[in-house]
């Protein structure tokens, strides 16, 4: 079994302690499982990547993007290869 990428959790910590406003609205919303129950994490490593929002069992990515991502072609690249593992991802 492998063992985890300690860099990439070190990320995702920091991460989950610099919520912005818009995280951190949704995140209450989302958390505990108050969305019908589903669970979700926040600030998750997937492969390469660290995605916002992840509810694992429906295989449901939420990202919560500001102006920086609109037209990114690395963010095109990003989805590609996280629906090519068959996740969804909403994007708000």
């Amino acid at each position: 079994m492998r063992g985890a990428d300690e860099s990439k959790t070190e990320r995702a910590r920091g991460l989950r302690a610099a919520l912005t406003d818009a995280e951190g609205t949704l995140w209450y919303r989302l958390r505990a499982r108050r969305l019908n129950g589903y669970k979700f994490v926040r600030q998750e490593p997937i492969g390469p990547y660290t995605v916002d929002f992840i509810c694992r069992e429906a295989r449901l990515i939420i990202e919560v993007d500001g102006g920086q991502h609109a037209d990114n072609p690395r963010d095109a690249v990003r989805d590609k290869w996280l629906i090519e593992r068959n996740y969804r991802i909403l994007r708000f």
